[in-house]
């Protein structure tokens, strides 16, 4: 069995390098230059790096390698795409034919083009059903009453600026809202909305968009995050259940514990 991976940064593409080759695929790897983990090549049975922007040498290697399925996987900086891309001309038409420039709307556009070429985009989880965030608290501190409300209110906002297709993350204090995702990603917007909380406990929301394509872009968090939550000194994580992904989970459960932070996964039906 063959199957194609879109590779960005990030632990995915590799997790999912490593389970695939135990299911007896053959991954067959597009990285690109400035994000992908150049240890990608040591887990796939091939690996060719382009530029983002190149889309007919990405099509023209799958095809080349009989590839009829794949996955996107991985982060991209999303500041790279000022400074580090390289469109051909089916990348300009792409571009040029599509209505929209937000994230989810390009992605789905993208897979619809690839669809077109003989190539079927898969969930990003469907080797990797683990990694999606179950429903509950996961650590020993519950919030507060305060931060209760915070969550009701932010959890709301972060749909709204999500149905919007700006950005999967807020910050929120004391029902004000101190940072919203955009291009800059979560770990600074986390940093701004601590620094304006003065660090002071703030609650993180970060939601799928509710027109979120489940196959790509899904939300994801880690031990980083609860890293730079405890640097700049947020006390609640809130992320979606089922619409999620939580990279290990043991030990970011277990470093919130030790930071004290709060970290727990709703659906819709749990916002009241």
């Amino acid at each position: 069995m063959r199957i194609g991976l879109i590779a960005g940064g990030g632990q995915f593409p590799l997790l999912f390098s490593k389970k695939a080759l135990k299911k007896g695929y053959k991954v067959f790897a597009i990285g690109f230059h400035s994000e992908t983990d150049k240890i990608l090549a040591s887990h796939v049975e091939e690996l060719k790096w382009i530029y983002l922007g190149q889309v007919s040498k990405l099509i023209k290697y799958f095809k080349q390698n009989n590839i009829t399925q794949a996955v996107m996987l991985g982060s991209i900086k999303k500041t790279n795409i000022f400074k580090d891309i390289r469109p051909d001309f089916k990348a300009l038409s792409f571009i040029a034919t599509t209505p929209r420039t937000h994230d989810n709307s390009v992605l789905t556009s993208f897979a619809d083009l690839l669809l077109k070429e003989g190539i079927k985009i898969l969930p990003s989880t469907f080797l990797l059903p683990e990694l999606i965030s179950p429903k509950g608290c996961w650590t020993k501190r519950k919030p507060d009453k305060t931060e209760k409300k915070d969550i009701l209110q932010g959890w709301k906002i972060a749909k709204e600026i999500g149905n919007l297709d700006i950005g999967q993350c807020i910050v929120i204090s004391n029902g004000t809202i101190l940072a919203i995702e955009a291009i800059e990603g979560t770990d600074a917007t986390i940093k701004r909305g601590g620094l304006l909380s003065h660090q002071n406990g703030a609650v993180v929301i970060k939601l799928s968009k509710p027109t979120q394509d489940l196959r790509f872009d899904l939300p994801s968090s880690g031990c980083g995050t609860i890293e730079t939550m405890h640097e700049f000194g947020a006390g609640v994580l809130v992320l979606e259940a089922e619409k999620s992904l939580s990279f290990d989970r043991e030990e970011m459960i277990s470093l919130a514990d030790k930071y004290n932070i709060s970290v727990l996964a709703y659906t819709d039906d749990d916002i009241t």
